[in-house]
């Protein structure tokens, strides 16, 4: 929808890839679904959930065995993004690279994106 032809409208580390397609495994989801919504000290949230059915206008990025779909309401806010999962001592879970985020609350989970991005 808001993509460029011949580039995925997100990226995934090969840590990521590996984690997602484990979650489908173990689960056995056909993929997960990120996209944003309203909510948190800076204003949006990402969300992810798993999902059985595509809707006709996710966006579908396939890599290494994961499946990413991005709700159509969110492409824009998310295209250009790289997604990573991280582990450390005292916490595991995907990360964002997003290139459209313009700020971001202290704890990480809320973010802002440029306000020129929602106007048609």
């Amino acid at each position: 929808m808001f993509g460029i032809p011949g580039k995925q409208a997100v990226t995934m580390t090969p840590r990521a890839a590996a984690q997602i397609a484990r979650l489908m495994a173990k689960g056995g989801h056909s993929g997960l679904r990120i996209g944003v919504k309203k909510g948190g000290c800076a204003g949006m949230e990402y969300t992810m959930d798993y999902v059985d059915q595509t809707d006709p206008h996710d966006e579908v990025v396939e890599q290494d065995g994961a499946r990413v779909l991005i709700a159509p309401m969110a492409q824009m806010f998310l295209f250009g993004t790289e997604i990573d999962y991280e582990v450390s001592l005292l916490e595991a879970g995907f990360k964002f690279k997003n290139p459209n985020v313009v700020d971001a609350c202290g704890c990480g989970e809320s973010i802002k994106f440029d306000e020129s991005l929602g106007k048609a």
